[in-house]
Formats: structure tokens, sequence, C-alpha cells
């Protein structure tokens, strides 16, 4: 018999058991309308976001640089359409299959696939490789057609970079290459606009304007199907190009300093005195920009890095020579405007039997015998550096010193326009104690008045010196890039007024001179010197008679330097080599600064042979072409010069 007790304990039981599992039901209901509502409701845009990631897909385009033109609007940096194949990792389910696929799509050689494998473990598992930046259209089309077959794969038409005139503008235009990550870290609008394959500038105008010439970057958007194949395209924001950029480079006369110097190294810098614009800036010898564009091979890097002639070094602005006798124009100056002599001074020079001596050092004459009673005009004429050993002697190298600065030796010419600019040096006492910690010699102010010893410069530096001797002795402003502001007249309207101030009793004290700002005391003086340079072109006996114009309209001023890269001793003189004979690093550099034309001066320039000889034999016969040139094409740059003018 069943008791009553028995009964209520057993419903109670089941009742307990249903409460908890009614609770349970409604609990896990509770937690599945919950996750429901998080996932509908909560988390809606979430997941819309990774549902749309699925089916979309987002690229970036690179953006396209801006063109660079000289200053007759000729293209000299342009972009070109190319094809490349893009890997994206985080896609990719089995990279090595992948490569292997591609290798058999697009012809991948084994050195290549190396590469790929290096990037590969060099990046981020959510980068992007570039597998090829230089497909064929027939290879790209292929790719489009197995692109079902490859994971993460993505067939990218993209800009690149091309050099239509390369050899002949690498030094100053430059040439683009892969972004690294300090270039991203160290240009923002890198940062901002980097893309897989993204170019940026190395050296030259490519990498001091980058930021300029870098655009924006744009946006694809596509749906794709499961396989990951485009169905439609969504979205395009269209990348934007750079800014393009007229440089002051007159490219025939470029071309022609390029064709001159052939087969030797060496620089050829051409300005305009009153504007600063710089028309050629040639260095020699040169390379193809466009093998950086998409990788240099090693063959080809070897080949240029290893050339003795360092193909690599823009010796124009970069390269750093004593100056020779081309520095001797600036000695008289200097002289004259310090009171030290005046122009009828004189000095015997005897030849290389009688030298000029100082406590025990013989000091000689290039010309073995002698140049005998040289005033300063026919000093300059012929170079005599007996001459310029006593007037740098009763001059003293500080005032040397603060005269050479103000004609714009001893410092950056385009600024921080060139990474790889040098400043050069301009001796003095104060230089030498606080750089070699040594006292100043008077035997090294001798020399320094020929341009030996310590005084390095460049030869943009010496172009920029005789510009500002040539224009009247006006401080002015070097630049690459046109500019709209600077305008001829205006310029010429600064300097008529500074003209007629009166020199205030400081002009020969160490100073920060304003652009067109005059630099001398005695307008006398310059023009003494600027006729100097005149009879050592022009004249008999003077040193580049033989590459003088007999033309008017192409007459130019100038003066030839020799700069000794060995010290000579007394058994070379006695030897009395030919050129040929001498080993070719023991040669001495050849140079020569002119301006033209003689009667109305315009333009400036300065040529480098490196261990050419002679400058009147190496470097000054290159004038004679140069010269007529830029003369010749004067008026057309005049007009072109107008016509902007009247555009801005």
């Amino acid at each position: 018999m069943i008791k009553k007790t028995d009964n209520l304990n057993k419903n109670k039981i089941i009742s307990r058991r249903l409460f908890v599992l009614v609770a349970a039901k409604i609990g896990l209901l509770g937690i599945v309308t919950s996750r429901l509502y998080n996932l509908q409701i909560s988390e809606k845009q979430k997941y819309e976001v990774l549902s749309d990631k699925n089916r979309i897909r987002e690229w970036k385009t690179p953006p396209q640089r801006g063109i660079i033109t000289d200053y007759f609007n000729n293209v000299i940096a342009d972009n070109q359409r190319v094809y490349q194949v893009h890997l994206s990792l985080e896609e990719v389910s089995n990279f090595n299959n992948s490569i292997f696929k591609l290798k058999n799509i697009i012809s991948l050689k084994d050195d290549e696939i190396k590469k790929i494998y290096e990037k590969k473990e060099k990046s981020k598992p959510w980068d992007t490789l570039i597998i090829s930046e230089n497909l064929s259209w027939n290879e790209f089309s292929k790719l489009n057609l197995y692109l079902h077959e490859l994971d993460g794969a993505k067939p990218v038409l993209s800009t690149s970079r091309y050099y239509p005139y390369s050899n002949d503008l690498v030094h100053v235009v430059g040439y683009v290459g892969d972004a690294t990550t300090q270039d991203i870290q160290n240009k923002k609008k890198i940062e901002e606009n980097f893309v897989p394959g993204l170019k940026v500038g190395k050296i030259g105008i490519e990498n001091s304007k980058d930021s300029d010439l870098i655009g924006n970057h744009g946006t694809k958007r596509y749906e794709v199907n499961a396989s990951g194949k485009k169905i439609s395209e969504i979205s395009y924001n269209k990348e934007t190009q750079g800014e393009n950029l007229r440089t002051t480079i007159d490219l025939e006369i470029q071309q022609l300093a390029q064709k001159l110097l052939k087969n030797q190294a060496g620089s050829i810098c051409v300005m305009d005195i009153y504007t600063g614009e710089v028309i050629t800036m040639a260095s020699s010898p040169t390379y193809d920009p466009n093998k950086f564009t998409h990788g240099i091979s090693t063959k080809d890097w070897n080949e240029i890095k290893n050339n003795k002639l360092r193909p690599l070094l823009n010796k124009s602005l970069a390269g750093l020579y004593s100056p020779g006798s081309t520095i001797k124009p600036l000695v008289a100056l200097a002289a004259l405007e310090y009171g030290i002599i005046d122009t009828k001074f004189k000095v015997n020079c005897k030849g290389h039997d009688h030298p000029y001596e100082l406590y025990g050092e013989r000091y000689h004459c290039w010309k073995k015998n002698g140049h005998g009673w040289m005033s300063m005009r026919n000093a300059i004429k012929q170079s005599c550096d007996i001459y310029f050993y006593e007037v740098a002697r009763l001059l003293g190298v500080d005032k040397l010193s603060l005269i050479a600065k103000r004609y714009g030796l001893g410092s950056k010419v385009l600024e921080d326009f060139f990474s790889e600019e040098k400043k050069g040096i301009v001796p003095s006492t104060k230089w030498k104690k606080q750089v070699l910690e040594q006292s100043w010699y008077l035997g090294e102010t001798v020399i320094t008045g020929i341009g030996q010893g310590y005084i390095q410069t460049t030869p943009l530096q010496l172009c920029l010196m005789t510009a500002q001797l040539a224009n009247g002795g006006y401080k002015i402003k070097p630049n690459l890039i046109y500019d709209k502001e600077i305008n001829l007249d205006t310029i010429k309207s600064k300097i008529e007024i500074e003209k007629n101030k009166s020199v205030s009793q400081n002009i020969l004290k160490d100073h920060e001179f304003k652009y067109y700002e005059r630099l001398y005391r005695n307008p006398n003086n310059l023009k003494f010197v600027l006729d100097a340079m005149y009879g050592s072109t022009n004249e008999q006996f003077g040193t580049s008679f033989r590459s003088r114009h007999k033309e008017d309209k192409y007459k130019f001023a100038g003066k030839t330097g020799t700069s000794q890269v060995k010290r000579i001793t007394d058994q070379d003189r006695e030897l009395d080599l030919d050129l040929e004979e001498i080993e070719y690093k023991s040669r001495d550099h050849a140079l020569f600064i002119a301006f033209a034309p003689y009667d109305k001066p315009r333009y400036s320039l300065s040529i480098l042979i490196e261990h050419g000889g002679s400058g009147s034999k190496a470097a000054a016969p290159l004038a004679n072409k140069l010269i007529k040139k830029i003369l010749d094409r004067h008026e057309l740059r005049e007009k072109i010069r107008k016509d902007l003018k009247n555009i801005a």
C-alpha cells in the first residue's frame, strides 16, 4: 500500500526537476535570443562589413607622379603604363603553390623567384608582394584568364617612371625606386599615399621635390564571387597626379654639354647672371636612370659602382676641386677693394731659376722662363703665379677668405635642394685653428692666392662666382625650378637702386648680404678685373686666346685654371713630361670660367675636366662651342620668359 506522503515527495521531485528543466530552457532561449539580438541588431554593422569583405574587394591604386620638363616644356621625366601582378599574402592559402602556378603563367625566372621569397621573408603576413612590375600584354592577358586559380593574385594596371633623355639629365633629374621604411617614416606624403609598388625619388629633383611630385592614391571597389574573381566594379575613387614641374634647364644646351664631356670625367655649368637660373648642370660620366625604375640588375649596378670615373658622383655640386688660377680675378679684386695695392703694382717673374722664396720655401711659376715684369692686368691675362704669390702675401688669407665667400665660394649654391651638394672649403686662420687645431703659416696664404692648398670648391660655385662678378657685383639667388616670382625687370630695377646707393662703411666687413645687394666697394675695381678677363681670352698672350670667338656677338671673357692634384717636385720640372706621359691620376685638373657676351653679359659658365692637364688646352676650347649655342638660343629663351610672364 502506497503511502500518501510518498506521493507527495514524488510530486515535489518531479516539480523541482521540471522547474530546473524549464529554467534551463528559458535560459538557453534567452542566450540564443540575446546572441541573435547581438548578431542582428547590436553588431549588425560589423557583420555587414565582414560580409562585404567576403563579397567586396578594395584595391588602392598608386598615384601618378607629376611630369618634369625643361624650360622649353620638353618632357624630361615622364610616366608610362605598365602591367603588374601583386599577391596579397593574407589571401594566399598555399604560397608555394601560388608561385608555382605564376611561374608557368608569366614565365618567372629562377633568380626572380629567389628574390620573391627573399621579399616574403621580410614581409608581414598581411602585406602585398609585387611579383612582377613590368609584364608584357600577353602575360597580363594570360594572368587574367587564370585568375580564378590564383588565391590573392591581383592584376594591376599601373604607371612607371620613364626618362626619355636618360643619361643626359640623370644628375639633374635623378631617378625613382621602391619606397623603403626610412622613406615612409621621413616623408608624410609618402606615408599617406603608400601602396605596394609606390616609387619615390632617390636623388636629384625626383628626391628633393618628392612631396610635390607624388599625387594621391585612388581606391577601386569590386564585387567578387566565392572564388575571388571580379564580377563588377562598385566604385572608383580616381588617383590624382602630382604637380608638374618646369625646370630652368635648356635641354639642347645640356645635351651639347654632355656631348662635349663624352669619354671624360668632368662638369659644365651655365647660369643666368641676373635670375640665377641654372641652364645647364652637366656631369660626366653618366648612367641610365631607367635601369633603377624596376630594380637594377647586379651586373648593371656593379658596372656603375666600379667605374673609376665615378658616374654616380654629381661632379657639378658634389665634386670638390682646388680652383687653381680661376680664383686669381677674385684675389685681384680683393686686393683692390681693400686698397692693398693698385692696378699699377708690378712684380718681376724670372722663371724657374729664380723662384719666389719665403722662409726657405721656393714657389715657382708655371712658365719655365718667367713672364718678366707683370702689372695686374697682364698678370691676370697671362696667369702669372709669381705675381699672385706676392699679392696674396700682402692681402692675407682672412681678407681673401671674406671676399671669396661673398662671391659664392664655401657654401651650398642650391642650398638643400640636393642632399649630396658639398659646401667646399674656403680657409682662414680661424678655420684652421677650429678644424685642424693648428696655426696658419704664411706659405699657406701664398699658395691660396693661386687656388691651391686647403681651398676646395665645386664647379657650380665657380659658375656662381663668375655670375656675380659679371653682373657687376650683386648677390643673386640660384635656382633650378622655374619660379614665376623671379622677374628679370624687377631684378634689374633692384640692382639699379643698389648701384646708386652710397657705400656703407661696413662694406668690407663680414656680414650677411640680401639678394641683389651690392657686394663691392668700388665699381671701377670690378670693371678692371672683368676687362683683364677679356684680355685673357681676346688678346695675344692671353691663356685662352686660342679659344676666342672672332665675331663680336659671340665674344666672351674668361679665365683658365690648372689645379694640381699632387705636389710638383724639382725632378718633375726637370723631366717636363707631356700630358700623355704622366699617369692619369697624377695629371692636373683643367678648369675654365667665362661670361658672355662680353659687351652685355648675361650668362656665366664653368668647365672642369678631371685630369685634363692644362685649362687652356682641355677646358677653354669647349667654351667656344658652348657659348655660341647659348647665345644663339638666347632670344628663344627670352620669348618663353615673356610668354610665361603674360600667363602669370
